[in-house]
């Protein structure tokens, strides 16, 4: 919703069909109708089936806590006061737990305005500093998950080919199409429709928290310009191990037209609230 092209990001593809000019930011919060809890230190420090998810410009939903939903005793503060440009001041605290202690671990909003009444007494915790986030007993990966961000996979017959100027790299007429929220339709190559040869393995990788994590490929000088989801997340099953190519790095074309990149499609390596490190995935073994 507040990401990429959302309709409450910076850059949103679309608009409000409104008389008057909307503010240049809003927020939004919603209750996430959830049970989510917070690991720290080998100990649980937070258990809500009562959470508030906020969503901000630009930045990945961020999930408030209500102030008796924390261990009592872990947090301690507050060690630093910052303001928020919309919510006001900003306290933030310790954890101590398990014989550990982080700073800056968690905020709260101190001095809300009235119409923003959902945050009172309300705590959100530094995803970075955390040990993991948990739907149920599940581990979240990335950030809490955005309940409007969507991935449609659809097969079709449409003719996909890749060209490294004279050279075929991809010629395909049952390529998948990925419609994901937020970004322009992305389309994926079984590989038994490439030439495998052209691709080189590379080092890069990147992390979506709806797809799973992204291995690239150079093609000859194009650097980057391939990726495939080796073992992409079971929602987006259906493109799994193919590969798609980034058509402002390589020829792409669809049915003998040229693709062209949209605008304020890049994938972002790292969002205000968090890294999306491929390290974390791979260390924690998240599935």
């Amino acid at each position: 919703m507040s990401w990429q092209q959302g309709p409450l990001g910076g850059r949103a593809v679309g608009r409000f069909l409104v008389e008057q000019p909307l503010p240049e930011r809003l927020l939004f919060a919603e209750p996430a109708r959830r049970r989510m809890r917070v690991r720290f230190g080998d100990e649980w420090v937070a258990d809500s089936e009562d959470v508030v998810l906020l969503h901000e410009p630009g930045r990945y939903p961020v999930a408030y806590f209500p102030r008796a939903d924390v261990k009592d005793g872990v947090l301690s503060g507050p060690e630093r006061t910052t303001r928020h440009r919309d919510l006001g001041e900003t306290a933030w605290f310790s954890m101590t737990a398990g014989g550990r202690t982080v700073e800056r671990a968690a905020w709260q909003h101190t001095a809300l305005p009235g119409h923003a009444g959902e945050l009172v007494d309300r705590i959100a915790f530094a995803w970075r500093a955390m040990d993991g986030f948990y739907e149920e007993d599940e581990r979240i990966v990335g950030h809490a998950a955005d309940p409007y961000h969507r991935n449609d996979i659809r097969a079709t017959s449409r003719h996909l080919v890749v060209h490294d100027g004279e050279r075929v790299i991809a010629d395909s007429h049952h390529p998948f199409v990925l419609y994901e929220s937020g970004f322009a339709p992305r389309w994926y190559v079984p590989r038994e429709d490439v030439d495998e040869s052209a691709l080189t393995p590379t080092e890069k990788q990147t992390f979506c928290p709806y797809k799973g994590l992204a291995s690239y490929y150079d093609i000859g000088e194009h650097k980057g310009a391939a990726w495939s989801y080796l073992d992409a997340w079971p929602e987006v099953r259906r493109v799994r191990g193919l590969i798609s190519f980034e058509p402002d790095e390589i020829e792409v074309h669809l049915d003998g037209r040229r693709l062209q990149l949209a605008p304020g499609q890049s994938v972002t390596a790292h969002g205000i609230d968090r890294g999306l490190d491929p390290e974390e995935i791979q260390a924690h073994g998240a599935k």
